[in-house]
């Protein structure tokens, strides 16, 4: 009898212990599943932010392309802006190499960094390497003299880089880096330094966002002198000094190399429109940055003069937006961004062409075409424009389009330019150049890479903590004779590594957070609007359920702003929000005060544009004419005499020139003044 009992006992305590396991493993399912939940919600966040920015610099640059076309060449506004567009007159010049001369730079004998001789060789490429890390800067010297050895070369390369691999040896692939040495220098110490036997790929966005971003050019550029045949650069969208106006590489540079920062940046816009468009390994693997479109022709690309897009010289209105022929145009529902789907957004160039209307253009978009290609002496410059915007096309699908989940090829209207393209478009433009496998970048992915359209597109992305600490891994591919993809993943950060997938979730998801709310305030009296068209009453109460109709109506991001709203919306009032108090809570974050205004990066953006010459300073008369300009996309109306009376206002130590900061204090004081007046709901 006892030894019954002590069976049955066992039988219990064995059923119990089970049950208690399965508890605790659908617990910790749920657990996960819920911090899932949360990781791709904050991704969703980033990515929708980012790619906001990224639309609006967009926007902002076929705007001031589109008012250039619209100017007489003989007016002093069209020659105020030209400039965004074409190369600089010196760098156009035969004589230019005495404007980025060297030799007469004198590197001081108490200098104390890395010391470079010419032709440069392995060791020095090692030694610069070893010296950033030790954070140690290049002189201006040293800097100019391989920038120009870069671009003598570069010159010479074609737009696709054609490399084959070995027996025993492997190619590795690099994604974007975006200024983050720190992975670049984990690459290198995982994967070794470039050299004949370990050749790398590197494929675009070298720089903006990161700190660190002309650091990494120069050790890239150093690498590609020394091994030309075994070192590849491809560009990427962010290799353009109207981009780098936004994303700071422009700021870090003239932080860096005050007294030659202007040359230095000068010499690297002209490198940028010289590095090639992609790379073909063993006739079978294409690797670019951004991805194709149902045009997509390798032929064409490898014969454009790829140097060109960036002179503007022979540019008229050339919307960066994929416009398709063919393809279903179906609404896009990507996996990374959800609800895009019911969102309407206007083509850029249904923008401009009522942003035009504003300014008082009366000549119609289509005759301004036909006047601008009738103008000119040439009886064929209307098939030279044609093909002109064919071969810009091709390369802005190159750096600006995006993978999607449907068949078809349609406008990449999330970023503003390039395409979104489907797994058709990718089996048939892989087909038809006789390749197997479609190698990309341009995305942020949580994991470092990613396959898609039936393991025939794989995105690969090097800089982790793109967003935020722990918001993602980096990764690079080493590819044999085989062409099969091998990843390596990591994390640059030793701190990540130590954080709980809990502590990294809530991390990162509180600086989403922060990102988010200072992108609703900038859109307050937009958002406002919106909500009183719920308040008729003007109680200043709408319910959650409008709060998130009208979130979405105005910011456009796709997200799903019922899940957030416990994250961003406090207390209520029987389910009612008083949404005067809500951004009145919003304004007590002090993060805020740099959004004070809805434009506030472009405004900033703007500013670098005029400064033509990078002094920090721009004129009374260019801020005048800028104000012209601006007048139609700010959407405002000042006479001359009130330009002239800001300008003055707005020079605050009255030297007869306005400063960045003076410039952007300004917009912020009427920022914040515009804000109060909102904030009264009488």
């Amino acid at each position: 009898m006892s030894s019954m009992n002590e069976k049955m006992h066992i039988i219990f305590y064995n059923y119990n212990s089970m049950r208690a396991a399965l508890l605790i493993q659908r617990w910790y399912r749920q657990y996960v599943a819920r911090l899932e939940m949360r990781r791709r919600c904050t991704w969703n966040i980033f990515q929708s932010i980012e790619y906001a920015g990224e639309q609006d610099q967009i926007k902002l640059y076929n705007f001031f392309g589109y008012l250039m076309d619209h100017f007489t060449p003989a007016s002093s506004e069209r020659n105020l802006i030209s400039h965004i567009f074409r190369e600089n007159n010196i760098c156009r010049n035969v004589d230019w190499e005495r404007y980025f001369c060297y030799k007469s730079i004198e590197v001081p004998k108490l200098y104390s960094g890395p010391h470079l001789s010419f032709p440069i060789t392995c060791s020095n490429a090692a030694e610069l390497v070893e010296a950033f890390k030790n954070k140690q800067q290049l002189h201006s010297r040293y800097v100019l003299q391989l920038l120009g050895e870069t671009w003598r070369l570069l010159r010479i390369l074609p737009n696709i880089s054609q490399i084959s691999t070995c027996h025993s040896k492997e190619i590795t692939i690099c994604g974007d880096l975006h200024g983050h040495l720190e992975d670049l220098l984990l690459v290198f110490y995982k994967n070794g330094l470039p050299s004949s036997e370990k050749p790398y790929v590197f494929n675009g966005d070298f720089v903006d966002r990161g700190k660190d971003s002309l650091e990494i050019l120069l050790i890239l550029f150093s690498f590609l002198l020394v091994y030309p045949n075994d070192v590849h650069l491809n560009r990427g969208n962010h290799e353009d000094h109207i981009v780098n106006l936004r994303y700071g590489f422009t700021k870090e540079v003239l932080g860096k190399y005050r007294l030659h920062g202007k040359k230095i940046l000068k010499l690297l816009q002209k490198i940028f429109s010289w590095l090639p468009l992609a790379t073909v390994i063993d006739n079978k693997v294409l690797v670019l940055h951004g991805g194709i479109s149902d045009t997509t022709d390798l032929h064409l690309i490898s014969r454009v003069d790829r140097h060109k897009p960036v002179d503007s010289s022979r540019r008229r209105v050339h919307s960066l937006t994929h416009s398709s022929s063919t393809g279903t145009r179906h609404e896009v529902q990507r996996r990374s961004l959800q609800g895009l789907n019911n969102r309407v957004t206007c083509s850029v160039e249904e923008e401009l062409k009522e942003r035009r209307r504003q300014a008082g253009l009366s000549q119609s978009y289509g005759d301004l075409r036909n006047s601008l290609a009738n103008s000119d002496s040439d009886p064929d410059s209307g098939e030279l424009l044609e093909s002109y915007g064919d071969e810009w096309k091709q390369i802005v699908d190159m750096l600006w389009s995006d993978p999607m989940p449907q068949d078809g090829c349609v406008p990449n209207e999330v970023r503003g330019g390039g395409c979104y393209w489907g797994p058709d478009v990718t089996e048939e433009v892989l087909q038809r150049h006789n390749l197997t496998l479609l190698i990309r970048s341009h995305e942020c992915k949580q994991e470092g890479y990613e396959f898609c359209h039936n393991r025939r597109v794989l995105t690969i992305f090097s800089a982790s903590n793109y967003y935020e600490v722990g918001s993602n891994r980096g990764a690079y591919i080493r590819m044999g004779p085989d062409l099969v993809p091998h990843f390596i993943q990591y994390q640059a950060n030793r701190a990540t590594r130590a954080l709980t997938l809990r502590q990294s979730v809530g991390r990162t998801e509180r600086s989403a957070l922060r990102a988010l709310r200072e992108k609703l305030f900038a859109h307050k009296s937009d958002l406002i609007s919106s909500f009183q068209e719920y308040d008729p009453e003007n109680t200043g109460l709408i319910s959650l359920g409008h709060w998130a109709c009208a979130m979405e109506a105005v910011l456009r991001l796709g997200l799903p702003w019922r899940v957030l709203r416990t994250q961003l919306v406090g207390d209520t009032l029987d389910g009612m929000l008083d949404y005067h108090l809500w951004f009145r809570e919003l304004l007590s974050n002090a993060s805020l005060l740099e959004t004070m205004y809805k434009h506030h990066s472009n405004l900033e953006t703007i500013f670098r544009i005029i400064d033509t010459d990078n002094s920090g300073l721009i004129s009374f008369e260019e801020f005048r004419q800028t104000w012209k300009l601006l007048s139609s996309h700010l959407q405002t109306e000042i006479s001359d005499e009130a330009i002239s009376d800001l300008a003055v206002s707005i020079d605050f130590n009255k030297d007869g020139s306005i400063d960045i900061n003076e410039f952007m204090e300004a917009f912020r004081l009427v920022g914040g003044d515009l804000l109060q007046n909102e904030g009264d709901p009488h």
